[in-house]
């Protein structure tokens, strides 16, 4: 399945759902940070995905980052909510959605890392080396607001 993310775009579909979902920004011992190339649209993101009935939202960040990295996390603190309404994203079963993310942060405690089959790459990239990478930039917001180190948490 492939997935086309508009933002702001008077071209963009309706959304025919909502789906809360959790992403985790995982750094290692020197500060790089845990990105995956996904599959379904060949840009690098952040690992995470949609909360299951049975899941809490840092719960989901856990699983998710297990299922598509390989590494058990710990989660440490929140990044922000991510609610932007102009954020849509089409998948090609006909699903389009509007996208809820909180974004927390977490350490690694266990785990090998592993390409899963939603990913093509992972890699830990030094926070200087981001921008070189192709991108949505809602997943570029989430890490400029991690990199700021702010206070409180991004609420959006």
């Amino acid at each position: 399945m492939t997935r086309t993310e508009f933002y702001d775009d008077p071209d963009a579909p309706a959304p025919n759902s909502l789906v809360v979902a959790a992403s985790a920004v995982v750094t290692d011992e020197q500060g790089r940070i845990l990105l995956q190339r996904r599959t379904d649209n060949d840009l690098w993101a952040l690992p995470g995905g949609g909360m299951e009935m049975d899941d809490s939202l840092p719960g989901t960040a856990v699983r998710e980052v297990r299922e598509e990295t390989g590494l058990d996390v710990e989660i440490t603190g929140l990044v922000g909510t991510y609610t932007d309404p102009r954020h849509i994203i089409a998948y090609s079963d006909g699903e389009v959605r509007r996208q809820f993310n909180v974004c927390f942060t977490a350490r690694i405690v266990g785990g090998e890392l592993s390409v899963s089959h939603e990913s093509k790459e992972l890699r830990f990239v030094a926070p200087e080396d981001i921008d070189s990478l192709p991108m949505h930039h809602t997943q570029q917001l989430r890490l400029r607001h991690f990199q700021e180190n702010r206070k409180a948490p991004y609420l959006g």
